[in-house]
């Protein structure tokens, strides 16, 4: 069964990923492309704000084909609709008969996904679907998964995570907060990259560079580094 995986460029894509290839129940599933929708006039991946550039060498690592899919900026949803419907039917016709998703919780979000695939013969997966969110981090991290804060909303979080490394200790920070934070980050609190992790493999090198604010949330641009190998 050929499966496309919507790809964030984050550390939930990335686990799902892993999820695919290793769990016995999805044995009969093959992942082949990573799907990703970026704003077309920045060429950076959708409210995550990383350069598709890095995207790329996401792909590489993992041994992938990037299905990179540029939006116009703004995009209307009937624009988006369109465009999107276009993409599902040149997998339909690529033998594409999943798409997967790393979301974990939210109902109407999944509603969504599964109303936007029905009738076109390519059906949605949850791999990561009901898995507690503070087991799940804290299973992500044991296991490898390497990720850093690229965007950030301050109305939610400190802006001083942004650049922080999604680790036990950023974990740990995330159970003493004030404010109910999803160790997950699933209702937008921030957004990773992952950079490394099980499904990786090597990692992808990046450097930290300038912080901009923008909309209302917080982004540092990370840029490539050249690749390293792994534990360097």
């Amino acid at each position: 069964m050929r499966a496309l995986l919507s790809w964030s460029s984050g550390k939930d894509s990335a686990w799902a990923l892993h999820v695919l290839r290793s769990d016995p129940a999805y044995q009969d599933v093959e992942v082949v492309g990573l799907l990703t929708t970026s704003n077309g006039a920045a060429d950076r991946v959708a409210m995550h704000g990383v350069r598709c550039s890095l995207l790329r060498e996401q792909a590489a690592a993992v041994g992938l084909e990037p299905w990179i899919v540029a939006l116009p900026h703004p995009c209307s949803n009937d624009d988006y609709a369109r465009i999107m419907g276009g993409v599902v039917a040149e997998a339909r016709a690529r033998g594409v008969e999943r798409i997967a998703f790393g979301d974990l919780y939210l109902e109407d979000i999944r509603a969504y996904r599964e109303a936007a695939l029905e009738g076109t013969g390519v059906r949605p997966m949850f791999p990561l679907w009901g898995r507690p969110t503070e087991a799940l981090a804290r299973e992500m991290v044991d296991a490898g998964a390497r990720a850093i804060l690229t965007c950030v909303d301050p109305r939610r979080c400190p802006d001083e995570w942004l650049g922080r490394e999604y680790d036990h200790a950023l974990l740990d920070a995330i159970a003493r907060a004030p404010d109910a934070i999803d160790p997950c980050a699933e209702r937008g609190e921030f957004h990773t990259f992952a950079y490394d992790g099980p499904a990786f493999a090597r990692p992808v090198a990046v450097a930290r560079g300038e912080v901009v604010r923008q909309d209302g949330f917080a982004f540092i641009d990370l840029r490539a580094a050249g690749l390293g190998a792994r534990g360097e």
